[in-house]
């Protein structure tokens, strides 16, 4: 990827999954494409048994099957080895910033590898893409790279088309950054605490981004009302969230955010 400037390797990826709850939902296959400064590249594809029946309505999409996976790996049999090869690189996909990073964020959680994606820069092609034009992914290979993209919906097939999506972006529009922090900063445009949005930053301060208290600052409603912590904390919330909500809270309790609880 000649247009794109790299500091440090970048990884794109993309998952098919069980469903679209980042809490419930598991992934049934991964692919992964990291790109070195230097321009080589390296593959991780793998298909993953989720632990529980894939619905029809997911195996339509992508066409994996229960039987597909029954001897397949757990994602927790792979999560070390994934996160090493994954370790101190920048991320990239298409739609991946609201669906694939906090569900495999939720994966990894699950299997007890602590991840913070925090301090990785994030290039998602499809924010580029409706910023520019606001088409899907088979639209944007279309118009882009003038090809159709085939096996749709397969991880693997989606990533590659991805990566052909974002140098031809980078082709087309010479306004564009080249390097990976300005094509962060121009696709991640809101600032979230947790991978599921359910806090962002404004004006300084996380607030929450859902519910009775959306627009609050989390600091005063923990202060207001302690047991929206805990309903939260015992609720069906993304793991992600709730070790959040618990910094946020700890860091009270030391004095260093709102007010003492």
């Amino acid at each position: 990827m000649a247009q794109l400037s790299l500091k440090r390797p970048i990884v794109f990826f993309d998952l098919e999954t069980t469903g679209t709850d980042h809490a419930k939902d598991r992934i049934v296959e991964l692919a992964l494409v990291k790109i070195h400064p230097d321009g080589k590249r390296e593959s991780y594809v793998r298909r993953l048994n989720p632990g529980m029946p894939i619905p029809k309505q997911s195996s339509d999409i992508h066409g994996i099957l229960d039987e597909h996976v029954k001897d397949s790996p757990l994602f927790k049999h792979i999560a070390h080895e994934l996160y090493e090869w994954m370790h101190n690189c920048d991320l990239g996909g298409y739609a991946s910033s609201k669906f694939d990073l906090p569900l495999l964020a939720e994966e990894f959680l699950r299997a007890g590898v602590n991840v913070d994606f925090t301090e990785r820069m994030m290039v998602d092609a499809q924010q580029i893409f409706f910023k520019m034009e606001a088409r899907t992914l088979t639209a944007a290979y279309s118009f882009y790279c003038d090809k159709e993209l085939q096996q749709a919906h397969s991880a693997e097939a989606d990533i590659l088309a991805t990566i052909e999506v974002l140098e031809a972006q980078l082709d087309r529009y010479e306004a564009l950054a080249r390097d990976v922090k300005g094509l962060h900063d121009f696709t991640n445009t809101e600032q979230y605490v947790d991978y599921a949005r359910r806090i962002v930053m404004k004006d300084g301060h996380p607030v929450f981004n859902f519910g009775k208290h959306k627009g609050r600052k989390v600091t005063d409603v923990f202060n207001e009302e302690p047991q929206y912590y805990d309903w939260m904390m015992q609720g069906d919330f993304a793991l992600h969230t709730k070790q959040k909500i618990s910094e946020i809270l700890n860091r009270m309790k030391l004095g260093k955010l709102g007010q003492k609880v």
